[in-house]
């Protein structure tokens, strides 16, 4: 009977996957927009190869100084192309590791219900604040301050306009009640069904936010980071992606 139980044992052993050994720690500078689909697929990723995510949020811009100042991430998952590309021209990314992930989508959202209209009229009326993310920082702000030119209201609303240094900071004015209404990512609002009032921006009033994953230059385990970039385009972690209100490229 004991001898039993000891292959059983055996057996049970050795059918543990083989990927656990190895399981390596991959750092990940992620922009403040991805928050909750990262979350989600850094999860899913763990228990599918036993590699460990650590996730950093915060503004793309931000991240692009830190990484210039040797901050340790080994992938950055950017809110915009165009930091991937600079960290690369530098010597600070692998060009060829680049692709877009995902595709942005800018919304005026605001906490109270039938506040905002579905044109955003709401923009051309009275208000207090309206919160956009710092456009220096932030690729949502710029997106959000590029909509208000397109529609001539910039001038009208910059001396009401409250900047957040991330777009969760952002959302976090509008949800508190600081600012009436906040420009923010569609997929912050995705975890809030039902709740407020919005208007999704139209994407001729600013420029396709295209967001970027690369592999930065001196990864602590480059084999690891490699999957964990391999895995976001994977079909499982291409529908939580789609599921938060972002397009595919």
């Amino acid at each position: 009977m004991q001898l039993a139980k000891l292959v059983a044992h055996l057996i049970v052993f050795f059918a543990l996957p083989a990927f656990h050994a190895d399981a390596g720690e991959i750092r990940v500078a992620v922009a403040a927009n991805f928050t909750v689909p990262v979350q989600s697929i850094g999860e899913q990723f763990h228990a599918d190869t036993g590699h460990t995510v650590k996730l950093s949020f915060g503004s793309t811009g931000k991240f692009y100084s830190q990484i210039k100042n040797g901050a340790p991430f080994d992938v950055l998952l950017a809110a915009d192309d165009e930091t991937p590309r600079k960290l690369a021209k530098e010597g600070l990314a692998d060009a060829a590791s680049e692709f877009t992930y995902a595709i942005g989508k800018l919304v005026l959202w605001s906490k109270k219900p039938g506040y905002v209209d579905g044109q955003g009229l709401v923009l051309q009326g009275k208000f207090d604040k309206l919160a956009i993310a710092n456009p220096k920082l932030a690729p949502y702000g710029l997106a959000a301050q590029e909509a208000l030119e397109g529609l001539k209201l910039w001038n009208g609303v910059k001396d009401r306009i409250v900047m957040g240094e991330s777009i969760t900071q952002t959302m976090q004015f509008a949800d508190t009640g600081n600012a009436d209404m906040a420009f923010v990512a569609l997929s912050q609002t995705a975890g809030k069904p039902g709740v407020g009032s919005s208007w999704v921006v139209p994407q001729h009033l600013y420029n396709s936010i295209r967001q970027d994953a690369t592999l930065l230059a001196k990864p602590q385990d480059k084999l690891a980071a490699e999957a964990f970039l391999k895995y976001l385009k994977s079909a499982r972690a291409s529908a939580v992606i789609k599921r938060f209100g972002y397009e595919l490229p």
